[in-house]
């Protein structure tokens, strides 16, 4: 059982703890030993919100350390930049494309980095970056508010678990108003890096 790292970022209100919450449950569901870890750093107003979520035959410890990210899964395109360095050799960045312009940014003298500028630094530690149009599906499925649904099922596209395994642990989760939505976004967030991974592969 091959010991799978993946680190969750983004800011407040946008869902990553929900997130992480489900991917440890799944992962405990499907036979892994699960460690997590949060970190909310005045996540209320709009602070950093980071989690590390392992899965394994035995895992010992929760954090994962510098340099050992699998997957890492932006919610905020800042946010993807500043947990880059986290990325092992060979990793993937799967990245929201959504703008959260920090309260130190707006009205001060350094500006919010672009995408590009983003994905300059993520180039430099990540192996694939893939840019999910994660604010289109919300407001495709009638749920803005569904970016963590479809950063899961982007993260969903590359493990190998059945998507019932998913869609199980959504359906309990979350009140029943928002049940076939969020399983909505989550199945367009896998259907869409689905096809940027098969993109990639033929440019080869």
């Amino acid at each position: 059982m091959k010991d799978l790292n993946v680190l969750m970022v983004g800011v407040g209100g946008q869902g990553v703890i929900m997130a992480s919450d489900a991917m440890s449950e799944i992962g405990m569901n499907n036979g892994y030993d699960v460690k997590k870890s949060d970190t909310l750093g005045m996540a209320q107003r709009g602070g950093s919100v980071v989690s590390h979520v392992r899965w394994g035959e035995h895992v010992f410890s929760p954090m994962i350390k510098s340099g050992d990210v699998d997957f890492l899964v932006a919610f905020e395109q800042l946010e993807s930049a500043r947990w880059a360095p986290y990325l092992k050799p060979g990793g993937v960045a799967l990245v929201a494309d959504v703008v959260v312009v920090p309260v130190s940014v707006i009205g001060g003298t350094t500006p919010y980095p672009s995408w590009d500028e983003a994905k300059e630094i993520l180039a430099q530690y990540a192996d694939r970056t893939y840019l999910i149009p994660a604010t289109r599906i919300g407001l495709e499925v009638g749920n803005p508010r569904a970016l963590n649904m479809v950063m899961l099922g982007s993260l969903s596209a590359f493990l190998k678990l059945e998507v019932e395994a998913w869609t199980e642990d959504i359906r309990l989760r979350l009140p029943p108003k928002f049940v076939e939505s969020s399983i909505e976004a989550f199945l367009r967030g896998a259907d869409e890096a689905k096809a940027m991974i098969h993109a990639k592969e033929i440019k080869k």
